[in-house]
């Protein structure tokens, strides 16, 4: 399923997808090239239909390192148009796998910094090893997690991202849970197991199903303006008249007659 350089693509008979950082000499660091491809990938991963489940992680010692410093080097000697464009096929990337119509699973073996905290805070669940650490580092470079911010503060609310956003303190596994940003903390050893057991509860799920409650849920929260009460019948009155839920109703009331 995979034909890129920087990634690898490797899916399982029951639908679950593992998407692979693989530069794992950098860290698994954002280029230009990693970007693209993340891009490609959360395109194809979005139409296949025999995808249930996406599992997001890296090779090597790190999850993700953020931006690559060569590319950022690259992205300083252009003029400001050159800049916008760039950083905006970053955000794109982002927006791209946050939106994905597929649960995104974070499987963070170790550390994660600077844009590599945006991919776990784009993800719908994070496992984390007990030894991984963290930090949003731009303002040691003299620059700030913007095209991350949104997602990041999203997912820390406002009063947490305020304690890690501005000062690149490095902060552990323990922290992060604390911060919103990992779900689960477990032994290094033991993270593909939990992972695993994530994956499960969404395979006995209807995958239509997951698909729109996690649309709905982003449309809910980002939407607060909106009629919800209007909104959410709507949806649901669509779901009802579903295969999926035809069937997953069926089922139940056959099951509870035998």
């Amino acid at each position: 399923m995979s034909n890129f350089e920087n990634l690898r693509i490797e899916q399982d008979d029951r639908g679950v997808a593992f998407l692979t950082l693989c530069r794992a000499e950098k860290h698994n660091a954002f280029n230009a090239a990693l970007i693209g491809e993340l891009r490609q990938a959360a395109d194809r991963l979005a139409s296949d239909a025999s995808v249930r489940v996406v599992v997001l992680a890296g090779e090597g010692k790190s999850f993700c390192a953020g931006g690559d410093l060569a590319w950022m080097q690259e992205q300083a000697a252009k003029d400001r148009a050159g800049k916008i464009a760039e950083t905006s096929e970053l955000a794109y990337m982002l927006r791209d796998l946050d939106e994905l119509p597929k649960p995104l699973i974070g499987r963070v073996h170790g550390p994660a910094y600077g844009g590599g905290v945006g991919m776990m805070a784009i993800c719908d669940i994070v496992i984390a090893a007990e030894t991984a650490r963290f930090a949003l580092t731009e303002t040691k470079l003299g620059l700030i997690p913007a095209t991350i911010g949104p997602y990041v503060v999203r997912r820390l609310g406002e009063g947490a991202a305020r304690r890690v956003f501005m000062n690149a303190r490095p902060f552990d596994a323990g922290e992060a849970k604390q911060l919103g940003l990992v779900s689960t903390i477990t032994p290094a050893e033991e993270i593909d197991e939990a992972v695993e057991r994530e994956c499960n509860w969404f395979l006995k799920c209807a995958p239509g199903a997951v698909a729109d409650a996690k649309d709905l849920c982003l449309h809910l929260a980002r939407n607060p303006q909106q009629d919800h009460v209007a909104y959410s019948a709507g949806k649901l009155a669509d779901r009802w008249e579903t295969d999926e839920a035809k069937e997953g109703i069926g089922n139940f009331f056959s099951a509870k007659r035998a």
